[in-house]
């Protein structure tokens, strides 16, 4: 069975809900703590030289970092999670499976520890961060149609990232001002029962 390393509610969560949606079993490792000294960091840190959540430790014993990577992992054994190869969506799958990782991620690593980039400034850079997370996420709304996900009536990956990604910085009230269309997906995703439980888990409230 696949380990999962992660916290409650951080990335692992994409993961963790990608892995359910999927049907792939798999065991969850706490690791709240990992960000600080300690026994919590220097076991993920054995696996993960980076320290970073989500790490996996597949059936096999090979690790496996990265969500954009565990997407694909996942699609090895559930293609019907993207649109079909040929299919004129699926490059705008690729670009915004890569794009999200890319772009949004970053605003985080360096806005939830700007003491660690900017010592000298380390408001200044998580308000900037910050801002440009919004301008990133109003590009993306209007580029989805929510009808009702990202590529029509089949849920995706990506639907994993925006339900996940909606819980956190800048927060729901302002998605649900700011991007219906990301608000509408993530709806639409919380509403799948099989979701209920991980959800519930990750501190993911719909």
């Amino acid at each position: 069975m696949i380990k999962v390393y992660g916290v409650p509610g951080w990335g692992s969560a994409i993961s963790e809900v990608m892995l359910t949606l999927a049907d792939i079993p798999y065991q969850f490792i706490n690791v709240d703590g990992f960000d600080k000294p300690g026994e919590t960091r220097e076991l993920l840190e054995k696996l993960n030289p980076l320290c970073q959540v989500p790490t996996l430790e597949l059936e096999n014993g090979e690790i496996m970092t990265e969500t954009a990577a565990i997407a694909l992992l996942v699609l090895d054994r559930c293609p019907d999670l993207a649109p079909p190869v040929g299919h004129a969506d699926r490059q705008q799958f690729q670009r915004l499976l890569i794009w999200l990782v890319a772009n949004v991620y970053p605003t985080f690593t360096y806005a939830d520890y700007p003491e660690r980039w900017a010592p000298d400034a380390p408001e200044q850079l998580q308000q900037s961060c910050r801002e440009y997370r919004k301008s990133l996420y109003l590009w993306l709304d209007n580029h989805l149609k929510a009808t009702p996900y990202t590529f029509g009536e089949q849920i995706t990956l990506i639907d994993c990232y925006l339900c996940v990604m909606r819980t956190w910085g800048p927060r729901p009230d302002w998605f649900a001002a700011n991007t219906p269309n990301i608000t509408a997906i993530a709806d639409s995703v919380c509403k799948l029962p099989k979701l209920h439980k991980v959800l519930k888990a990750n501190d993911i409230l719909c």
